[in-house]
């Protein structure tokens, strides 16, 4: 039995003006480019001074690769909903359906491609996109748990959450396990461990090796989150963002030691940084 039930009646569309449609879901999706902009860049700035005041075009280039990863990967998960003439739906990025995880992986590549423009380094700059990352997340989760579109599997534990506004994209009535708050809790926890020793870590490690840690930890952490989900099973019985998340923690277990191997080989000490690549 439940002891604690939140309940949320909350309308997940704020507003509608003309043919678009102002969601939470979209609000704090903003927001939380903003949020991971504004502390990705600080980082990264203190870290490559040179790229002071350019940073706007990196952010854009990762904002424009970021937002196409993020539909395409949901479009691909989910296409039956925009069969039968609703192919223009698409591009109604406001209404909301993002995926997570193309959203950082395309965000990932548009920094290596502005990196090599900007000849400034990619690894460094992903030093400050693990943190930026982070809280970019959590402050676009407040939006998702508005919405109740990702769907938490029913939970007899003594909390729960349950959706009750007609415009729901919850499951209505019924208590569930509030997953996207605990993925909330999953990046600020992270955030909480890590960030306050991030320049201490990031004097004793290579470059890159601190953002690494950041992805995998969360990626670790997203990957047993996922159980809780009622998302279907995509390939041997794991959902999508279980095998995204399994991508990435095995992309930090194998460039982690050759990162560390890459600057012990130059006969670097270990917070000088490795070639761009």
């Amino acid at each position: 039995m439940n002891y604690l039930a939140i309940v949320i009646d909350l309308d997940p569309n704020i507003v509608r003006i003309g043919p678009l449609l102002i969601t939470w879901h979209g609000v704090f999706s903003v927001l939380g480019i903003i949020a991971a902009a504004r502390l990705g860049f600080w980082l990264f700035e203190k870290d490559e001074p040179a790229v002071k005041g350019r940073g706007g075009d990196g952010l854009a280039w990762m904002v424009i690769f970021g937002l196409i990863g993020a539909r395409l990967l949901y479009v691909w998960e989910n296409f039956r909903l925009f069969e039968n003439g609703q192919l223009l739906r698409i591009f109604a990025l406001t209404e909301g359906g993002i995926s997570q995880w193309g959203g950082l992986f395309g965000a990932m590549l548009g920094a290596w491609v502005w990196t090599r423009r900007a000849k400034v380094s990619f690894w460094k700059l992903l030093d400050a996109g693990g943190p930026a990352a982070m809280i970019g997340l959590a402050v676009g989760r407040i939006g998702d748990v508005i919405n109740g579109e990702h769907h938490g599997s029913p939970t007899n534990l003594p909390w729960g959450v349950v959706y009750v506004n007609p415009n729901t994209l919850g499951q209505p009535g019924i208590v569930v396990h509030p997953e996207v708050a605990y993925e909330m809790v999953l990046c600020l926890g992270i955030l909480a461990l890590i960030l306050p020793f991030h320049q201490r870590i990031k004097r004793r490690v290579p470059d890159g090796v601190l953002g690494l840690i950041y992805f995998g930890v969360y990626a670790t952490g997203r990957f047993f989150l996922s159980y809780l989900r009622l998302d279907p099973a995509v390939f041997i019985g794991l959902r999508q963002a279980q095998l995204a998340s399994a991508l990435m923690v095995v992309l930090a277990v194998i460039l982690i030691p050759v990162l560390v191997w890459r600057a012990s080989k130059a006969g670097e000490p270990a917070q000088a940084t490795p070639s761009n690549a």
